[in-house]
């Protein structure tokens, strides 16, 4: 075979291959979608030094008082709108509730196939808000706040390790996942300063500790 031939088949065989990892990435299933994008570590750092540092106070806290899930777009609710947010392939009925669909929960690293194991977290808990200020809003704000869907507060997760998290701070709580830990303490900082809600001390000593390797 002579030069010439031998690089022209060499090219068209790159070529070939090109054109199947092309179709290949086309073809490839999407990431599931998450959270929105917490700030960096950098500013969450920036973030905590201005937090006000304070001791916590649940007097008067009631789940009620924070009213969820409220209807975000025609027949989907804001769980709904959360559970199609973070799945893969999610199929929903005519009432918008999934009825397939694949997630991946970030704070254990396990995927489940019915929704009915997600729970909806709330990042910074509804009584950890109350704790730190919110105890003094309206009715609307604290609604706003349990239904924020652009902030990094609400994500789907395994619904056991939801409730093993409770009202945990990162005092006394962290993802399992330790990969997932400095996306948690940004978007928990950025939580709290956006809402302008204290810290307590403890609170403070652990976020700092976090996020000085992010």
């Amino acid at each position: 075979m002579s030069k010439f031939y031998a690089r022209r088949r060499v090219s068209i065989l790159a070529a070939l291959s090109g054109l199947i990892a092309s179709v290949a990435l086309f073809n490839a299933p999407t990431a599931s979608a998450a959270l929105p994008t917490p700030v960096s570590g950098a500013t969450a750092r920036s973030y905590l030094a201005q937090l006000t540092v304070a001791t916590e106070d649940r007097t008067g806290y009631d789940r009620d008082l924070f009213p969820h899930w409220i209807t975000q777009s025609g027949a989907c609710n804001t769980r709904e709108t959360v559970l199609k947010r973070d799945g893969s392939g999610v199929v929903t009925d005519s009432s918008c509730a999934a009825t397939s669909g694949s997630w991946y929960s970030q704070y254990d690293g396990a995927t489940w196939t019915a929704a009915s194991d997600l729970d909806i977290d709330h990042l910074v808990p509804l009584a950890e808000a109350w704790d730190s200020g919110a105890d003094s809003w309206t009715t609307s704000r604290r609604q706003s706040f349990a239904n924020d869907l652009t902030r990094p507060q609400l994500i789907a997760v395994t619904d056991n390790v939801n409730q093993a998290k409770s009202d945990q701070d990162p005092a006394t709580w962290m993802p399992s996942r330790t990969a997932y830990r400095c996306t948690y303490v940004r978007a928990w900082v950025q939580v709290k300063y956006y809402y302008d809600l204290s810290v307590d001390s403890a609170e403070k000593s652990a976020l700092t500790n976090y996020l000085s390797g992010c």
